[in-house]
């Protein structure tokens, strides 16, 4: 890997624990988890080995790493302070956690649950911290995030239809979503979700974001969502109906109108972290590409003496680091200058990450061939995540666009 980005003392020691961590513990462990989802009547019900593997990452201090905030937040006195660090030192052990489908929820930074945190501490409540945060950052429930609508284009969030009405005391929400991610999780205990409060306002400050707990009436989980065949049990994405959903008031997260300014917050890390983790799961499979090269005899030969495997393997190579240090330039942008001046650096990483690992993951299914397509690799899995992210959090098009129109007034 080209080091460009010296990093801190700190964090050459976390990234080692968290790659031994990963290394022995984690994926060996990843057969048992899918497994145990495969039998008759657990396909929503958590694997006991991720509970297991939960508590030793906390017990060995890798927990909620992903916080960039040192001090400790006002409800989680309880906890150890967090690690604060920096979006940069972050960074690599994200791509350590994208190399396993299952490895960011053993070291609680686990989406959308990072978001939502996020979320609660910069802009909650002390109330709505000691609620929901508290136990997020404790790892003992999970929660959703509302925000993708199936009746009008998201990609242009503007477009957000769900409605957050104040009557009295309470807020009343009226509203269809899907791809709430999370949502299907027997732990999810609370849903962030996006609405419109103020719909006479001009187009960014019509919004808001509310707190509703899952078992509040008038909530439904329709169905789960299948990205290409998978269903990601017992995570899933869900479609939900919010129906005459009665919340109090103080559930409201900021404000009226502040949704689009919290999201704003929201993302920008989240899409550093989105970005890493594909990095990590198209290096994995780079590494897969490279083990079947050297042990696969086709036509009288290893695979690895064929032209074309070694243009796969160099081109994925070079993709790979150069996703890498433009999405590290990107968490270091974001440090230095904060979300707003480093918006187009994040803009460019959601481009070219999600691209690039489904280009290196499909160079490697072909690589294995009949295999890379069936349940006993990890790569069809990892191609449907990669591919759904060339949509979450914002379409290509959107992204290219927005960097465009930037470069264009500069």
């Amino acid at each position: 890997m080209i080091d460009l980005f010296a990093p801190s003392a700190r964090a050459r020691d976390l990234h080692q624990r968290v790659a031994r961590f990963q290394q022995e513990l984690i994926e060996p462990a990843e057969a048992e988890y899918f497994a145990y989802l495969q039998q008759a009547g657990q396909r929503w019900t958590i694997p006991p080995v991720i509970e297991k593997l939960k508590a030793q990452a906390r017990a060995a201090g890798l927990w909620n790493l992903f916080l960039p905030d040192g001090r400790p937040c006002m409800a989680s006195a309880a906890l150890e302070l967090l690690p604060g660090l920096s979006n940069l030192e972050y960074a690599p052990l994200a791509e350590i956690m994208g190399r396993s489908l299952i490895a960011p929820e053993v070291f609680n930074c686990n989406a959308p649950d990072t978001g939502n945190m996020e979320v609660l501490a910069q802009y909650g409540s002390a109330a709505q911290q000691q609620r929901w945060l508290q136990p997020l950052l404790a790892g003992e429930i999970r929660s959703a995030f509302a925000m993708t609508e199936p009746d009008v284009a998201s990609s242009d969030a503007t477009n957000i239809d769900t409605r957050i009405v104040r009557n009295g005391d309470s807020y009343v929400i009226d509203g269809h979503k899907w791809w709430t991610s999370g949502a299907c999780d027997p732990r999810c205990a609370v849903f962030i979700v996006m609405g419109v409060t103020n719909p006479d306002a001009e187009p960014h400050r019509r919004h808001a974001m509310i707190l509703v707990p899952r078992d509040t009436p008038g909530v439904a989980v329709v169905r789960p969502l299948h990205v290409f065949g998978y269903d990601d049990a017992p995570h899933g994405h869900a479609e939900v109906t919010l129906a005459n959903v009665r919340v109090p008031a103080e559930n409201l997260i900021f404000g009226e109108g502040r949704g689009f300014e919290i999201a704003q917050g929201r993302l920008g890390p989240g899409r550093i972290h989105h970005c890493m983790r594909l990095i990590g799961l198209a290096q994995r499979a780079l590494e897969s590409m490279l083990a079947r090269a050297n042990t696969r005899i086709a036509f009288g030969k290893p695979l690895a003496s064929q032209g074309m495997v070694q243009d796969a393997i160099a081109r994925s190579r070079c993709e790979i680091e150069q996703a890498r240090l433009l999405t590290l330039a990107a968490a270091a942008a974001l440090d230095r200058d904060g979300i707003k001046s480093a918006r187009d650096a994040i803009g460019m990483i959601k481009i070219v990450a999600p691209q690039m690992a489904c280009a290196v993951i499909d160079r490697a299914i072909q690589l294995h061939g009949g295999l890379g397509v069936s349940q006993d690799t990890f790569l069809a899995h990892a191609y449907a995540a990669a591919r759904a992210l060339r949509l979450a959090d914002g379409p290509d098009e959107v992204h290219l666009a927005a960097l465009a129109k930037s470069m264009l007034r500069a």
